[in-house]
């Protein structure tokens, strides 16, 4: 990226970034990351809850996708209790939660586009 006349690129986690978009979407690109951080923004939740939210996401890939947030510092795991069953709940870290204008924008882009150009229809 060209700041001030000069070519610029971002070092982060010994990653370079060459666009500031880039960094972004390393974080909440793909097709389920938004969807997840989406359903945790407004509470904690457990894997279950987050998959009935999301019916066309597969456990495997749930698991995945919690775990790169994870790593990436967006949402924080914790399990309680020591013997099976234990429960896993997932939620926003508090850098997570500074994502949280950025998923209402781009929801309510998906939302002006579906009023404007789909047709709203009712589940079961």
């Amino acid at each position: 990226m060209i700041l001030k006349g000069v070519n610029t690129a971002f070092r982060l986690d010994e990653k370079l970034y060459h666009c500031a978009m880039d960094i972004t979407m390393d974080y909440i690109g793909g097709k389920w990351r938004t969807v997840i951080l989406w359903y945790l923004k407004e509470k904690t939740m457990r894997f279950a809850e987050i998959k009935k939210h999301i019916p066309d996401i597969t456990e495997k890939m749930l698991s995945i996708q919690l775990k790169q947030l994870e790593k990436d510092g967006l949402i924080k795991r914790e399990m309680f209790g020591t013997k099976p069953p234990v429960r896993v709940e997932y939620s926003l870290t508090d850098f997570g939660k500074t994502l949280i204008p950025v998923l209402n924008a781009i929801a309510k882009w998906g939302r002006d586009l579906g009023e404007s150009e789909g047709t709203l229809v009712e589940l079961d």
